[in-house]
């Protein structure tokens, strides 16, 4: 059943997104830029957390 559900809400994203795409371009590419933004905000996040780790915690 949960694979069905999972199935189900990928399916509505993929549809949503593909509707974004299609009625507001100029929008979805915001939403685009926001997303990589935050994916690249992330890793820097990870990139200075290891380096305070391998300074040992100072």
């Amino acid at each position: 059943m949960a694979v069905n559900a999972k199935k189900v809400a990928v399916y509505v994203v993929v549809v949503f997104a593909l509707y974004v795409i299609v009625t507001d371009p100029a929008k979805a590419t915001g939403y685009v830029q926001i997303g990589f933004q935050g994916i690249s905000d992330a890793a820097q996040a990870l990139g200075d957390f290891a380096t305070w780790v391998a300074d040992g915690g100072k």
